[in-house]
């Protein structure tokens, strides 16, 4: 059955759309955080060839650059807001509903396939990773593994136990721990990677032509020195590219408080991306974690395969024994998570009325964080009797019926190859489409489906 195409989207997923483009689009406005990055970065090359200028010169370039500073300030500022009001709502339910449906929409509208993939996925990232941090943060201060002080003492008197009803108990308390804590954790994870767009960094990734992959494997002395670069300038953007919020008012008391918590947010952030590179135990694997994640998730590697993303924790569990993470923040993700990605496209074996497994199959989006089991996905159907549907319902996927494992694939070996065409037929967009995949599939590509405004409601009720 052939999808038809259409444009339209719902607000939601043009919402995701839009704050992608804004954290890390580039646009002839000039006008992202990627953009204000590389315009920074490409003046401090050019002030620092410039050796000798006048006092009045230098006058009016301090106050430019100031004004510039407090224009990314507010710009990355209001960013960390919005992704905050995208992904977060009332209740501990409603941050997880929210940040389920922020995955699940960018997994879907990344190409799964073709030459896009890398160039998508980039841009898609550090919303992703923000999104996670914050879903990791929640899990660790329930789990009571937050041993860093300044986010221990934000957390003032709440136990582990009350942690999903914080807002509740201590309003005040709340909001502090949302502009001390979970702002600058995005923050964090916006900018974690920023130095990579500067001008010693691009010459790397692009070479002296300007014109190779900067997807592509670098060799290790390359590498090394493209991370060193990258720590370094990203550092060094933070502190005098976007700096501190400046006070407004004329309090002096209110004025010093003020001053002495950013200045105490900026040191946070700066912990957190310094202590990412080489985490151990530490608050580092909070940034640490999710990248690794989502490098694998919105991966811009040549060899890019969809159908391997559910081994996602297989790479992490492998990274912790190496030390490079922290095992017990890779459970707790995975717990968050599940192995199945959000927005993944399942195939599951059918069940009749009475639960007797069919010789058939269907397609299930994967829609929600925190499964009961890691292994078992909580879906939305996308496909009933073969014929694709807008309003499914919310299923578990069984590993006896998923696919993606190899039991549940066996027990379909038995249909004949004419009628694993004829449903391949029905539920492939087209005939090319339908030539390039298995005749079971262990996964299905969704984004096409996902298109269609009306299959993006996969959270209504």
């Amino acid at each position: 059955m052939a999808l038809s195409k259409q444009t339209q989207d719902t607000n939601f997923t043009t919402s995701v759309k839009t704050l992608s483009r804004q954290i890390f689009g580039k646009s002839y406005e000039k006008e992202s955080m990627l953009d204000y990055a590389i315009a920074y970065f490409l003046e401090q090359n050019i002030d620092e060839s410039e050796t000798v200028k006048s006092q009045a010169k230098l006058d009016k370039e301090l106050m430019h650059r100031e004004l510039e500073r407090e224009k990314r300030h507010q710009h990355l500022d209001k960013l960390c807001r919005d992704i905050l009001s995208l992904s977060e709502g009332e209740t501990f339910a409603e941050d997880n509903r929210k940040s389920s449906q922020v995955l699940a929409t960018i997994q879907l509208l990344s190409p799964s396939e073709g030459s896009k993939v890398a160039l998508s996925n980039e841009l898609n990232k550090p919303l992703y990773k923000a999104v996670l941090c914050l879903r990791l943060l929640d899990r660790l201060c329930i789990d009571n593994a937050i041993t860093e002080i300044y986010i221990k003492e934000r957390l003032a008197n709440i136990p582990p136990q009350k942690y999903t009803m914080f807002s509740r108990i201590d309003p005040a308390g709340f909001k502090r721990f949302v502009e001390e804590v979970k702002l600058p954790l995005i923050k964090a994870a916006l900018l974690q990677d920023i130095g990579n767009n500067h001008p010693e960094a691009q010459l790397i990734l692009k070479g002296e032509s300007g014109t190779e992959n900067p997807f592509r494997m670098l060799d290790v002395e390359k590498r090394k020195k493209l991370l060193q670069i990258d720590y370094r300038e990203t550092v060094k953007y933070l502190i005098d590219g976007i700096g501190r919020a400046k006070y407004v008012g004329n309090l002096r008391d209110e004025r010093e408080a003020f001053d002495e918590a950013e200045k105490r947010k900026l040191v946070f952030i700066k912990t957190l991306l310094k202590s990412s590179i080489s985490p151990k135990k530490g608050i580092g694997n909070l940034l640490k974690v999710p990248q690794i994640y989502t490098s694998m998730i919105l991966s811009t590697k040549p060899k890019y395969d969809y159908k391997l993303l559910p081994k996602v924790y297989q790479v992490l569990d492998k990274n912790a024994e190496k030390g490079v993470c922290y095992q017990l923040v890779v459970d707790a993700l995975r717990t968050i998570t599940g192995i199945f990605p959000l927005g993944y496209g399942v195939t599951y074996i059918a069940e009749n009325i009475h639960g007797e497994m069919q010789f058939s199959y269907e397609y299930a989006i994967v829609k929600h964080l925190y499964p009961e089991n890691p292994e078992l996905p909580i879906c939305r159907t996308a496909t009933r009797n073969l014929a694709f549907i807008s309003f499914g319902q919310d299923i578990i996927v069984s590993k006896e019926r998923n696919l993606h494992f190899p039991e549940a694939a066996k027990k379909l070996s038995k249909i004949s190859k004419e009628r694993l065409n004829e449903i391949l037929a029905l539920l492939s967009s087209n005939y090319t489409e339908r030539k390039e995949l298995d005749l079971i599939p262990r996964c299905w590509f969704a984004n096409e489906y996902f298109s269609i405004k009306a299959h993006q409601k996969l959270w209504n009720k």
